[in-house]
């Protein structure tokens, strides 16, 4: 079962919101046979031309489910986040599920650096946030998938094949390129 961290910027989340959130948000535990102990991440945010956003973050083992959709209503924003969140479901159930299932590959981790604390010196090399990632074993065309749901530019996974580290990019040109290592 889902947990849900709502949070709105410039905004007061009522209960009636944080239930409309957690209802509509909950309907995509019925994509799961075996739902996920994860936290839904949604960020609320009001504008002052009178314009919602609702980001949605869902961070699984296997997948990281995000959307976010912005309109004149608040509700209808958190309907089309989750519509979207439901495409995203049914592409990867479709399509990369079959394969994630069949092999079952260890997975390996990664650090990126980049530390939110903002230091008093500033420099153009400065590491401003640290994340940290597991890399899945999966195909070149799987993390392109991986990459668009997200909607970042690139991606780092573990090849499936090579088992070595590879990074899947989108170029200038609106192709994908792939770096490959030794």
């Amino acid at each position: 079962m889902f947990r849900y961290n709502v949070r709105g910027e410039n905004i007061e989340v009522t209960e009636a919101i944080r239930d409309y959130v957690e209802k509509k948000v909950g309907k995509l535990e019925r994509y799961f046979t075996d739902v996920p102990d994860a936290t839904a991440h949604v960020n609320l945010k009001v504008y002052t031309e009178k314009t919602a956003k609702v980001e949605v973050t869902i961070p699984l083992p296997y997948l990281v489910l995000r959307a976010e959709e912005t309109s004149p209503d608040l509700y209808a924003s958190i309907d089309l986040v989750v519509d979207k969140l439901e495409r995203q479901i049914r592409k990867f159930k479709t399509k990369i599920n079959r394969k994630a299932r069949e092999t079952s590959l260890p997975t390996r981790e990664v650090v990126v650096e980049l530390n939110e604390d903002e230091a008093e010196e500033t420099s153009e090399l400065e590491i401003v946030r640290t994340k940290r990632l597991s890399l899945k074993p999966m195909g070149s065309e799987e993390a392109v998938l991986q990459m668009n749901m997200l909607g970042h530019n690139f991606f780092i996974f573990e090849d499936a094949e090579t088992n070595g580290t590879s990074i899947v990019y989108r170029r200038k040109d609106g192709k994908y390129g792939l770096i490959e290592t030794d």
